[in-house]
């Protein structure tokens, strides 16, 4: 394969890599890039850190000391069950990565559709309702 044709089909991967929901993207989250040092990120990226599947909130060159786990501002996990289609297990979110109405996670042997956007309740808890 030529240095063309390797740049021709990373750029087919990335265009289909941007066209996944949340929960298809953390299914397949091997096709984004690693978070690095010094990269220019716009909001709506995605990135993995630590084993984890982030996207960026708000545009901004990376830095050593803005990694995902400690910029909450710039990055958001991306939790399973998010995005509406998928049942995820769940994840207790923060403030900047809530499940929104419509999103479905298992927990407790049970699943759960959000009642509520923004929630970070625990279901069971408020703003969820048992589906079958």
């Amino acid at each position: 394969m030529t240095r063309k044709d390797a740049m021709a089909y990373r750029a087919a991967i990335d265009l289909a890599a941007q066209s996944l929901d949340d929960t298809k993207a953390v299914e397949a989250q091997c096709l984004y890039p690693d978070f690095a040092v010094g990269v220019l990120y716009t909001a709506g990226d995605r990135v993995v850190y630590d084993g984890k599947l982030y996207k960026v909130l708000q545009a901004h060159t990376s830095q050593a000391d803005w990694l995902p786990t400690a910029a909450p501002s710039l990055f958001a996990e991306v939790l399973p069950g998010q995005g509406g289609t998928g049942i995820g297990e769940w994840q207790q979110p923060g403030s900047t990565n809530p499940y929104q109405k419509g999103d479905k996670v298992t927990h407790n042997g049970k699943t759960w559709e959000s009642t509520a956007d923004n929630n970070v309740w625990e279901p069971g808890v408020y703003g969820w309702k048992e589906v079958a």
